[in-house]
């Protein structure tokens, strides 16, 4: 049965909770959070009577106790160990029999049958293999924390993610407060669904509008600047994108993005100065998406477009004025996936006009639809 975990967002990503008998991997880079997720975690399965045990592997127990009360956590019935040796870890959870085995991490537990370090490719397998062993035959929901390389992957070898159920990646920019929970794997639901979350004093906090929180900040009459309504798994948000094009005298200019692929910006700006005779590709262009949000759909290319026109020809869009659209290299506009449910997130925060492809049929009752079939079309 599926056990919702008390944490909403993750329960979201997860589909509703974990499974008894499941084996989870949440991967994040360090200082994401994954430890204060944890401990969240277990004080809310805790707090439904459940019996927790939770390997410390890399911090001292009198370090997760001052963790919990700076965030105020209850943990009635969690058991702390703090070991890095399998066998005792094998031992407690046969004691203690507990419902949710946390490992705080995996890369620094060891079994003394395999003679190479911690964290080397044969101990991670050979450990998270007897974890999942354990897990199984008892029905113990298990999470295992697993650090990631410089690339965002996950440490270790690929077996490792194909031997678990799930994998969640714990995902966001450490300096800023938004992080974002999604299952890149899961055999118990669907994946790609993401949750998120604040950092905050308090710890991780749900985020029910994320759409809001993305456009908190926005500044009404900014060049450069255009709203994009994205569709993150099944969920709609609407983020801002920024584009920034300045005069260069470098034989090659300099082109930088932030939270959207480097190379699809480099298409669209030869697009714009073949198609639209826009002179841009010998300026530098840097264009980034707000609130460290990664978007990945082409439905934002139109976006990134009349960005970077409103950049060099120093004109805003209206802030009533959402664009969505996948962009073409003869700088034709196609409408993406599921346009209904990324106007209606529009319409709930108050925009009331959208430029979208000519292509798109109907109309909607609380946006006007401004229908182009060019990109060229569109900036006029």
């Amino acid at each position: 049965p599926v056990v919702p975990t008390g944490v909403a967002e993750l329960d979201r990503a997860l589909g509703g909770g974990v499974v008894a008998g499941s084996v989870t991997l949440l991967g994040g880079e360090p200082g994401i959070g994954k430890s204060t997720l944890l401990l969240q975690l277990a004080a809310s399965y805790s707090a439904q009577g459940r019996r927790v045990l939770y390997v410390s592997a890399e911090e001292s127990a009198a370090q997760l106790r001052r963790r919990a009360d700076r965030l105020e956590l209850t943990l009635d019935d969690v058991w702390v160990q703090a070991e890095t040796s399998l066998p005792a870890i094998l031992d407690d959870v046969k004691r203690l029999e507990p419902e949710l085995l946390l490992v705080d991490s995996i890369q620094t537990v060891s079994t003394p049958t395999v003679a190479s370090v911690p964290g080397s490719v044969t101990q991670m397998r050979e450990c998270a293999q007897a974890l999942l062993d354990v897990a199984k035959q008892s029905s113990i929901a298990t999470m295992l924390v697993g650090h990631v390389t410089k690339e965002g992957t996950l440490a270790g070898p690929r077996t490792l993610e194909h031997l678990v159920d799930t994998v969640v990646a714990f995902e966001g920019d450490r300096h800023q407060r938004l992080r974002f929970l999604r299952a890149v794997k899961h055999r118990f639901g669907p994946t790609g669904e993401p949750g998120v979350v604040e950092m905050t004093a308090q710890g991780l906090i749900a985020v029910p509008d994320p759409s809001g929180l993305f456009l908190a900040d926005r500044h009404e009459g900014a060049t450069g600047s255009a709203v994009v309504p994205i569709l993150d798994g099944h969920r709609p948000l609407l983020v801002e994108l920024q584009a920034l094009i300045v005069e260069s005298r470098a034989a090659s200019p300099r082109r930088a993005a932030q939270g959207i692929d480097t190379n699809r910006v480099s298409l669209l700006l030869a697009m714009l100065e073949r198609r639209c005779r826009l002179e841009v590709l010998g300026a530098e262009a840097y264009v980034s998406v707000v609130g460290g949000v990664r978007v990945t759909e082409p439905g934002a290319d139109l976006a990134v477009a009349l960005a970077v026109a409103s950049s060099v020809t120093d004109q805003p869009l209206a802030d009533d004025l959402i664009v969505c659209g996948e962009v073409g290299l003869s700088g034709e506009l196609r409408q993406p996936t599921q346009l209904e449910r990324r106007l209606d997130e529009a319409a709930r925060l108050g925009f009331r006009r959208a430029v979208v492809p000519a292509s798109v049929k109907g109309g909607s009752a609380d946006i006007e639809l401004l229908r182009a079939g060019t990109v060229d079309r569109a900036m006029h």
